[in-house]
């Protein structure tokens, strides 16, 4: 596994690096991709100041309220269409 770091700075900026895609973000909210499962940014008048896939790193500025980890979830557990069809 890619270890990654996580850097908040006065709850006004975040940084995290071995980061590999956003998945969305707008400006109450922001999921980042890393390779363990999904970080989970929400707070007020978020915004990404630098995105650098290269590179592997991404800067979020703005309130940050929480960044919280969420595990990525197994193929064999299924999706939305396996747990609708139980």
């Amino acid at each position: 596994m890619e270890n990654h770091v996580l850097s908040i700075d006065n709850r006004e900026r975040l940084t995290v690096t071995a980061v590999k895609d956003v998945a969305t973000f707008n400006e109450e909210k922001v999921i980042i991709v890393l390779a363990q499962g999904n970080l989970e940014v929400k707070g007020e008048k978020l915004n990404i100041q630098k995105l650098d896939l290269a590179e592997g790193k991404v800067s979020v500025n703005g309130i940050i309220n929480s960044a919280v980890y969420m595990h990525k979830k197994d193929k064999e557990q299924g999706g939305f269409w396996k747990r609708l069809l139980k």
